[in-house]
């Protein structure tokens, strides 16, 4: 079991991983700042498919002298909505909640956005303890505090800051999940070591042959050093003034498919996988890094894509999708380029019509990662 700490201006909090930390870390975190009702608000898609899991959160806040109550919300990127945050809000008027209460995110991470905006702004802010149950949600939205629901026209455009008072991995909960979710959330413990910690992409490489297995020592290690970085980040950057930026290598691609897909067709890490390959290849193209560099981030990454299929896309689309990407401003958007294997950096000021020829060249050359139908 490891433990992290990130700290900020506004205090430190703790992150524990390790096969077992549910039972271990979540009464005492709770119970430390809960004084009436504790909340453990869940997906309804975990509860069907996973109830034990549900199960043993609860069971684990048991012994503490708390009401502790449950809500359910719907599960799927389509869900990350103003919907299915105002039900949060009713169910915590039906309970009576006030500032006193404390929410625990226990899913993936639309759980983890979903609630940590509603502790955000229920009553002007209560506290949230992010349990995150999928690897993709252990190593990114769970930490750093970035919480936000969807618009129609954009990913993750109304939301805010706020950080939880800790964040639990327990990576049993990996037992249950699907393969091809496992490997969405290989995408983002990847996505550190490129842009922040070649020893990290470098140890990916070496045991790349457990990435479908429970070795839970491995896990362990990759997690540990996966939140190290995004820790390491957001301490120097909290609020994305500047660097924090670089976390973003990948997503205004990603973020391009998910909203043009109605967000219901893809996973988030898939998403990312073939974003952070364009960002890869645009990064070779402007002469950053060598192309011996961008076949060996190929090579790491390719193995993982499934090909995605967009609708029909043409220029002024593309252009429109970019635009819409909370990232842009001034009709340009800052992209994320790498220097090097291990070295992330801000392109400020990154055109779509200097993206647009690029993003074709993409699909000519890599149609195995991402095509765009004809209609």
């Amino acid at each position: 079991m490891k433990t992290l700490e990130v700290k900020l201006p506004g205090g430190v909090y703790p992150i524990h991983i390790g096969a077992g930390t549910l039972d271990s870390h979540l009464a005492a975190m709770v119970g430390g700042i809960a004084t009436e009702l504790v909340v453990v608000i869940t997906s309804r898609t975990l509860n069907e498919d996973c109830p034990q899991h549900v199960r043993h959160a609860v069971k684990a806040l048991a012994d503490l002298p708390l009401r502790v109550e449950t809500c359910l919300i719907p599960g799927g990127e389509e869900n990350k909505n103003m919907h299915t945050l105002a039900s949060i809000y009713d169910r915590l008027m039906e309970l009576e909640a006030n500032r006193s209460t404390v929410l625990v995110a226990f899913g993936g991470g639309i759980v983890g956005d979903v609630v940590g905006f509603a502790a955000a702004t229920f009553m002007r802010g209560i506290e949230v303890v992010q349990v995150p149950t999928t690897l993709l949600a252990q190593v990114d939205s769970s930490v750093g505090g970035k919480t936000a629901v969807n618009h129609p026209q954009g990913k993750n455009t109304i939301g805010a800051f706020k950080q939880p008072v800790g964040v639990i991995i327990d990576l049993t909960m990996l037992e249950t999940l699907p393969e091809r979710e496992l490997r969405a959330g290989l995408f983002e413990l990847i996505k550190h070591g490129i842009i922040r910690d070649p020893e990290l992409l470098e140890y990916l490489e070496q045991n790349a042959e457990k990435f479908g297995g429970r070795d839970w020592k491995f896990w362990e290690e990759a997690v540990y050093r996966s939140c190290r970085v995004k820790a390491g980040v957001v301490q120097e950057d909290e609020r994305e003034g500047g660097l924090r930026a670089i976390l973003n290598f990948g997503h205004s691609l990603a973020h391009l498919i998910e909203t043009h897909t109605g967000y219901n067709a893809y996973l988030h890490g898939e998403a990312v996988g073939a974003g952070m390959l364009f960002a890869a290849f645009v990064s070779q193209a402007m002469g950053c890094i060598s192309g011996e560099d961008f076949s060996r981030l190929r090579q790491v990454l390719e193995p993982l894509t499934a090909p995605i299929m967009l609708p029909p896309l043409g220029r002024d689309g593309f252009t429109k999708l970019l635009m819409h990407d909370k990232k842009a401003a001034n009709r340009t958007i800052n992209f994320i380029l790498l220097d090097q294997v291990g070295h992330a950096f801000i392109r400020g000021g990154t055109t779509p019509e200097e993206l647009w020829p690029l993003f074709q060249q993409f699909l000519e050359e890599m149609p195995g990662v991402l095509r765009v139908g004809d209609g």
